[in-house]
């Protein structure tokens, strides 16, 4: 059985980023809220400890999903910046 979290507060915030037609600085500049910061901090302090629910390692594996594609998009960003 697959587990799938809600959307994670990270997601919501890059969909807004995104919705808004960010420039490429914008882009290279983004960080997530303190908020999603500190849900991950969270969610890998359990990890390490093995306390970690099914769901709230789904939830951390979203996280990860997440980190890779904005270290992408980022990426290209700057590239696109150093173009300029």
């Amino acid at each position: 059985m697959s587990i799938a979290p809600p959307m994670s507060r990270a997601y919501g915030e890059i969909v807004d980023l995104l919705a808004a037609g960010p420039s490429p600085q914008q882009l290279a500049q983004f960080r997530p809220s303190p908020q999603a910061q500190a849900r991950v901090r969270v969610l890998l302090d359990k990890n390490r400890s093995g306390t970690v629910t099914p769901e709230e390692s789904a939830e951390l594996d979203q996280y990860a999903h997440i980190e890779h594609l904005m270290r992408l998009v980022k990426a290209r960003a700057r590239k696109r910046l150093v173009q300029q």
